[in-house]
């Protein structure tokens, strides 16, 4: 997953990524955490570890795709951002030391194919946080994989690339396939194609919230996306704020 679609991935976005920047600076403003050293989980092209280098977050990239930590690491250097990035799987990741605080956003969580994952990664946040550290993260709904994207076929087109997102949600499993293919061009009438396949598995508020307890964290703030509303049954997205115990 995420290999040719590294370099057509930040032309195809459609993320309000000021939103989010906006969100985590008022939650480390909220619990008292000024810029420090910050571990950005998943964090693909570098999309928030850039903006957050640039406040003066030191940061700590991981990812699991080679190829969209290369595009990260082109664009820091590009800014001469010092940025430490880790091509490591986040059920297994190691680090030097401790950090302040753990962000892993854009529904990271829900390519956690099982419960024994999610643990091991929260397991690893609590042992690599300072204490009272926070980690943020957030979560596609099951409202979302089953109501919003199941059976819906998205198109997106920018710069040369086509892109057709297709999604089929299997409600035994709670499984959502995104079936993506993509078309490329140089001089806008010859094409090459690839295709990738990603899997979300659905966790509900309640099944997190208790892994996460278990892991020896202490909830903070469950809300609505990037915001601090309440969620309600048609949130698509949900935000933890959680804290070391």
């Amino acid at each position: 997953m995420y290999n040719g679609f590294a370099r057509v991935y930040d032309k195809l976005q459609n993320v309000d990524y000021g939103k989010i920047i906006e969100y985590i600076e008022r939650i480390t403003e909220k619990y008292g955490i000024t810029p420090c050293l910050a571990l950005d989980l998943a964090c693909g092209t570098g999309n928030i570890t850039i903006p957050l280098a640039r406040r003066g977050y030191d940061m700590i990239g991981i990812d699991l795709s080679v190829d969209m930590l290369m595009e990260a690491k082109s664009k820091a250097e590009a800014e001469d951002l010092n940025i430490l990035f880790l091509n490591q799987d986040m059920t297994e990741f190691e680090l030097y030391g401790t950090v302040d605080i753990i962000f892993c956003m854009l529904d990271s969580l829900n390519y956690i194919s099982d419960e024994s994952g999610l643990e091991k990664v929260f397991s690893l946040a609590h042992n690599y946080l300072n204490p009272n550290g926070i980690m943020i993260f957030d979560i596609n709904t099951e409202y979302k994989l089953s109501e919003v994207l199941d059976g819906n076929v998205f198109a997106y087109e920018e710069e040369g690339v086509f892109m057709v997102w297709r999604n089929s949600y299997d409600r035994d499993e709670r499984v959502c396939e995104f079936n993506l293919s993509f078309f490329e061009t140089e001089d806008g009438e010859n094409y090459s194609r690839f295709d990738e396949y990603h899997y979300e598995t659905a966790y509900s508020v309640e099944k997190i919230s208790e892994i996460v307890r278990a892991s020896g964290f202490e909830v903070l703030e469950i809300n609505d996306e990037f915001s601090f509303e309440r969620p309600n049954e048609k949130s698509e997205k949900v935000s933890f704020v959680i804290r070391k115990a």
